[in-house]
C-alpha cells in the first residue's frame, strides 16, 4: 500500500455491534492518525459512564453532549471517529460530520448484529423484555439514516477486523478530498 494522507476525519457510523470502534481502531493504526471515539470522549467530558448518563439525564442531554463532542473532534486534526449507533440519526450531526468530514456506513445486516450484540450487557437501548425484537425496530428505523453517509462497506461474519479497514480504505480511495496519496 502506497503511502497515503487522510485530509479529513473519517467518522464511521452504524448500528451497535458493526464493528465501529473495533475496524476504526485498524483503520487509525493503517492510517497513523489518532482513533477517537464519540462515547468515550463523553464519557470523559461526563465522568459517568453512558448508561448512568441516560439514567440521571435523560437521553436528550446525552445527545446534545454528542452533538458538542462531534463538532470539536470533526474540526480537529483528521482522525478516525467512530460514533454512537444514534449519532448519525440527527440532522444537525450529519450537517456537522458533511461539512468538515466524511461518513462511512459500516454496513452489517440483523443477524450479524445479533450475533455480536447479544451477549453484551453494555446496550441500554436492549435492556428490554425481547432484545431481538428492539434490535429489528431500531435497524429498520435507522438504516435509511444511515444510508445517507456518503459512503457504505459492508461487513461480513468471515470479514476480519483488518480486513474491513482495507475495505473502508479502498471505498476512500477515489475520494481525493480525504485521502491524498504522497
Amino acid at each position: 500500500m502506497g503511502a497515503e494522507r487522510l485530509k479529513k476525519t473519517i467518522v464511521l457510523v452504524g448500528m451497535m455491534g458493526a464493528g465501529k470502534t473495533a475496524v476504526g481502531t485498524a483503520l487509525a493504526r493503517l492510517l497513523a492518525v489518532p482513533f477517537r471515539d464519540s462515547d468515550e470522549e463523553i464519557v470523559k467530558a461526563a465522568q459517568r459512564s453512558i448508561p448512568e448518563i441516560f439514567e440521571r439525564d435523560g437521553e436528550p442531554f446525552f445527545r446534545a453532549r454528542e452533538t458538542e463532542v462531534l463538532g470539536r473532534l470533526v474540526a480537529g486534526p483528521p482522525c478516525v471517529l467512530s460514533t454512537g449507533g444514534g449519532a448519525f440519526l440527527a440532522e444537525g450531526n450529519r450537517r456537522v460530520i458533511a461539512g468538515a468530514g466524511v461518513s462511512v456506513w459500516l454496513r452489517a445486516d440483523l443477524d450479524l448484529l445479533w450475533q455480536r450484540v447479544r451477549h453484551k450487557t453494555t446496550r441500554p437501548l436492549l435492556r428490554t423484555e425481547n432484545p431481538r425484537e428492539t434490535l429489528r425496530q431500531l435497524y429498520e428505523a435507522r438504516v435509511p439514516l444511515y444510508g445517507l453517509a456518503d459512503l457504505a462497506v459492508d461487513a461480513a461474519p468471515e470479514l476480519s477486523v483488518e480486513d474491513m479497514a482495507l475495505r473502508v480504505i479502498e471505498a476512500l480511495r477515489g475520494r481525493d478530498d480525504v485521502l491524498e496519496r504522497i
